[in-house]
C-alpha cells in the first residue's frame, strides 16, 4: 500500500506529468528547516552563491550538499516520510540519497529562477528519480513551476549558468535550447503552497520560479533522491554538484558510503 500521503492518482500523474503535489510532506519539520536554513545562510558551504546580476534587485541565495553538517537537514531526511513517499511515486524499491539544496528569495528579489531541467546538471541517469521542493513560508507568485510532461521529451534542455546565462557544457547537438514555456503555449503546472508542502518532480521535468516581489521571505528547501535504476553517467564537463573525487564509473550505483540508501523494501 502507497503511503498515507500518496493516492494511485498520485502516482498515475507524477509518472505521465512528472510533477504533483504532496500536501503537508515535511509539515511536522517547518520549524526544524528554517533553523537548519539559518544555519546554512549563517555558515555557506563552498557551493553557495547569492545569483548576483546586474540589474536585479534583492537577494537570491542558494546552497547545496549541506546535509552531513547541518544536523536539523540529516534528521528531517532521515525522520520524515520523504523516502517513503519517494519510493511510492517512483515506482522504486530503493531510495538513495543524492543531495539538499536551499534556495531563499528575500522580499523585493526581482531574478526569476532560469527555466531548466535539473537531471542535464547531474552526473546521474536513470527514470527513477525524484525532487521534493517545499516552501518554508506560504508561497502564491514565488512558487515553482514545472511544464508537464518533459521529463518525457527526446531530448533535454541546454543546461546554463543562471547568472551568466552561458552553457554550462558544449553543445554538441545532445540538447535543445531553453524554451519560453509561457510564450510556447507549454502546459506550465504551478501551485499556491503552504509551509511543509511539497512539489514532487523528476530530474528532467523542466521548471523555473519567478522572483520575489511580496514583503515577506521565500525559503525553500529541497532534496533529491534516486531509484532503483539510478547510474553513474559522465558529462562533457564539471557537473553540479561536482562531488569531486568520488571514483565512480560509468553505469555504477552511486557509491552508498557517499550516498546512503535510506529506504529498501
Amino acid at each position: 500500500m502507497p503511503h498515507p500521503l500518496v493516492s494511485q492518482a498520485m502516482i498515475d500523474t507524477y509518472q505521465q506529468d512528472g510533477v504533483v503535489l504532496i500536501k503537508g510532506l515535511f509539515a511536522g519539520y517547518v520549524d526544524q528547516l528554517r533553523d537548519g536554513v539559518a544555519a546554512n545562510m549563517a555558515e555557506p558551504g563552498p557551493y553557495a552563491s547569492e545569483n548576483k546580476k546586474s540589474g536585479e534587485t534583492g537577494l537570491f541565495f542558494d546552497d547545496y550538499c549541506n546535509w552531513i553538517r547541518i544536523p536539523q537537514f540529516r534528521e528531517v531526511i532521515e525522520k520524515s516520510p520523504a523516502a517513503e513517499v519517494a519510493a511510492d511515486l517512483m515506482q522504486s524499491q530503493s531510495v538513495q540519497m543524492f543531495h539538499d539544496h536551499v534556495l531563499v528569495k528575500e522580499p523585493g528579489t526581482s531574478m526569476a529562477t532560469p527555466w531548466h531541467q535539473d537531471g542535464p546538471y547531474y552526473f546521474v541517469e536513470g527514470q527513477q528519480n525524484i525532487s521534493f521542493w517545499s516552501p518554508l513560508d506560504p508561497v502564491q507568485q514565488a512558487t515553482l513551476r514545472c511544464v508537464a510532461g518533459s521529463h518525457r521529451w527526446e531530448k533535454e534542455v541546454l543546461p546554463t549558468r543562471w547568472v551568466s546565462e552561458e552553457g554550462f557544457f558544449p553543445d554538441e547537438g545532445q540538447y535543445i535550447p531553453v524554451p519560453d514555456p509561457d510564450a510556447e503555449g507549454m502546459r506550465v503546472v504551478e501551485f499556491e503552497m503552504e509551509p511543509g508542502d511539497a512539489v514532487a518532480f523528476n530530474y528532467r521535468t523542466l521548471h523555473g520560479a519567478r522572483g520575489n516581489q511580496s514583503d515577506s521571505r521565500r525559503r525553500a528547501f529541497s532534496l533529491r533522491l534516486v531509484g532503483d535504476d539510478a547510474r553513474y553517467v559522465e558529462r562533457p564537463g564539471r557537473t553540479s554538484p561536482p562531488f569531486p573525487g568520488h571514483d565512480m564509473t560509468p553505469g555504477q550505483r552511486l557509491r552508498e558510503d557517499w550516498f546512503p540508501m535510506l529506504l529498501q523494501r
